[in-house]
């Protein structure tokens, strides 16, 4: 029933997709993690138990990640030239897609937003003590949160300081996704989290399959940033060099192009 909670918030906060598409997968992500974060919070924390501490603190986190995703967004959103040009030009704006199509998006968005946040909900549904996993996974989707943040932060200060320019800097000389590493890096404390806790088959499905469908999503990101910089960028000597050496998403493992893999789709 909990879960049947989770998605029925999701798909109520992701409805704003039906005033602009792009909305289904970007504020109303965020502001679906938000809601679902205080659901769990109001679920579950009144008499709780200590064994639910950890648990807690991460349903809190899922707050403080939606609302820091969702704000940067809706910022991003409204002030950047740049960003809303992509949107109009490179990005499904949902117009040639019919009702139909539209509702099945929305739905999809929704019940993945919900097994994302699955192991979160079944360790405190099913009672189960806290316990490494528990810990470890929390303190994984800690440094996603800040890592997502921290490059966040740095590509917007490297654009206003040459717009004209890829990001190159701070984390970007690691990885060429490095928000999107964040992301990968928050969703997988969240599944390590839960790995002790989750009982059953269907509890499995849905935490395993939020886990592969949202790092499926990043690795589709990615592509899409790279064949768009390789548009605007391709022909900067600069670049290339940069493409040969940085990882794509991945910190030591030498993929460097998504490039082909054309069954990726972000």
């Amino acid at each position: 029933m909990g879960f049947l909670v989770m998605f029925c918030i999701a798909l109520a906060v992701s409805a704003i997709g039906f005033h602009k598409f792009v909305w289904f997968i970007s504020l109303g992500y965020g502001f679906s993690m938000v809601a679902i974060g205080v659901a769990l919070l109001v679920m579950f924390a009144p008499g709780a138990s200590a064994d639910a501490t950890v648990p807690l603190v991460m349903s809190a986190l899922l707050v403080a990640y939606g609302l820091r995703l969702g704000g940067y967004l809706l910022v991003r959103e409204r002030r950047s030239a740049a960003y809303n040009k992509v949107m109009k030009t490179q990005v499904n704006d949902g117009s040639g897609l019919g009702l139909p199509v539209q509702i099945l998006v929305w739905g999809s968005c929704a019940l993945l937003y919900a097994c994302e946040a699955a192991p979160i909900y079944f360790r405190l549904a099913n009672g189960t003590p806290a316990d490494a996993c528990a810990v470890v996974g929390a303190f994984i989707m800690v440094g996603g949160i800040v890592l997502e943040s921290a490059a966040d932060l740095q590509k917007t200060a490297q654009k206003r300081r040459n717009p004209h320019r890829f990001c190159d800097e701070g984390l970007f000389s690691f990885v060429r996704c490095p928000n999107y590493l964040g992301e990968v890096l928050t969703w997988t404390g969240v599944l390590v989290s839960g790995l002790t806790a989750l009982a059953g088959p269907w509890q499995w499905l849905a935490a395993i399959g939020g886990y592969v469908a949202i790092v499926y999503v990043m690795f589709g990101g990615a592509r899409r940033l790279e064949l768009r910089q390789n548009r605007n960028y391709g022909s900067d000597p600069e670049y290339q060099a940069y493409v040969r050496r940085t990882p794509i998403l991945l910190p030591f493992v030498p993929l460097y192009s998504v490039a082909d893999c054309t069954w990726l789709k972000g």
